[in-house]
């Protein structure tokens, strides 16, 4: 074989790599599509579906209420590689939103900030309902916290599994 005719068969070739990639993409299966499709956040900054209607009125006090709790409506012009349902007219003409849902961001420090929040008020209701309920402790009959139970579970049925009996 000449030199020629080596320079030719490599230049011929296809890089098996390019050729196994093609052949692994796999489909995807079918799925029902999501009503509240979101485009990727922003680094800082998540998402989340806040109420502007309900019933086709406006709900103009949670929409204020979330702004002034930091959100920020999302546009569609924003994300053009996107599609996505938009607001066809009124003050929110524009921001992406479906069935009486705008979508907005807010900083992720806000929002841990937030969740930290209502679970600090979470505790103090559980904490006040725990006090209310040792207050009515018996010396006689004390109440541990161990007897406390913040779960439950539901059973269906009988425990007996015996029916002959």
């Amino acid at each position: 074989m000449t030199e020629d005719n080596m320079m030719e068969v490599r230049t011929d070739r296809n890089s098996r790599s390019a050729e196994t990639r093609d052949s692994q993409t796999r489909r995807t299966p079918w799925k029902p599509p999501s009503m509240l499709d979101a485009p990727e956040a922003p680094a800082g900054y998540q998402f989340r579906w806040i109420r502007e209607a309900t019933r086709g009125q406006d709900d103009k006090s949670n929409m204020s209420k979330r702004i002034r709790e930091g959100y920020e409506p999302v546009r569609a012009e924003d994300y053009p590689d996107f599609e996505a349902p938009t607001v066809d007219s009124g003050s929110n003409k524009g921001i992406i939103g479906v069935g009486g849902l705008i979508l907005a961001k807010v900083p992720v420090e806000t929002a841990s900030e937030r969740t930290a929040y209502f679970q600090d008020q979470a505790k103090s209701a559980m904490d006040g309902v725990d006090n209310n309920y040792m207050r009515e402790s018996d010396a006689r009959m004390p109440i541990k916290d161990s007897d406390i139970q913040r779960s439950s579970k539901v059973a269906f049925g009988s425990k007996n599994t015996d029916k002959g009996t």
